[in-house]
């Protein structure tokens, strides 16, 4: 009898679990789209949690403060983006830099670098965001500079190689900049596509050839 009751008991969390996350997952989506549309002034627990159709309580209970919610939905988004980059090329960039550069160019044009942008921007005005927004920049940032080195087939023993592919990241970064104001891209395909070429020249043929 016992052990039926703990495998009753067991079963019945599994669900209120999965709802759990799935409350968790539409508030942190919430949270980067709010960001992305409202910059941080506008984005407040209460404002998320009515996007995400749950109650202040609910998101206060995965998240206790605002803070937490949207460093928490950045890095959640960020690392979404990170790995659905490197599952575009399953098999690896095959030499094609260009198509990896479009896509690296892309992760910085799209609605969560606009998020992230506005998380820096409110951490360089609350000193209790700063600290955290800094630590989650540079761990997101390393990961997407492993994932660049290695979908350019880069080899970081070439002098230079490594400051060619932070070069790109920053690069990709400035374009994104210039995205928040106007559709910038005609000039972009044309900024990825020069950059392409200067990354055979700089990084020579990719590792393994």
């Amino acid at each position: 009898m016992g052990e039926v009751n703990q495998a009753t008991s067991t079963a019945a969390r599994a669900p209120k679990q999965d709802r759990s996350r799935a409350t968790r997952q539409r508030l942190l989506e919430a949270a980067v789209a709010c960001l992305a549309e409202h910059g941080w002034a506008g984005s407040t627990v209460a404002v998320v949690a009515e996007r995400a159709g749950v109650s202040r309580g609910a998101a206060q209970h995965h998240f206790p403060t605002r803070e937490d919610l949207f460093t928490a939905a950045v890095e959640h988004v960020a690392e979404e983006r990170s790995t659905a980059l490197r599952e575009l090329f399953p098999q690896g960039a095959a030499g094609d830099r260009g198509a990896v550069v479009a896509e690296i160019v892309a992760l910085f044009t799209g609605p969560v670098f606009r998020a992230a942008l506005a998380l820096w921007v409110a951490a360089s005005n609350e000193e209790q965001l700063r600290g955290r927004v800094t630590e989650l920049e540079a761990r997101v940032g390393r990961e997407t500079h492993r994932t660049a080195v290695q979908l350019l087939a880069a080899d970081e023993s070439r002098p230079g190689a490594r400051e060619t592919v932070q070069g790109l990241l920053d690069m990709a970064r400035g374009l994104g900049l210039a995205n928040l104001l106007s559709d910038d891209t005609a000039r972009r395909e044309r900024v990825v596509a020069q950059w392409a070429a200067l990354l055979d020249e700089a990084l020579g043929p990719p590792l393994g050839d």
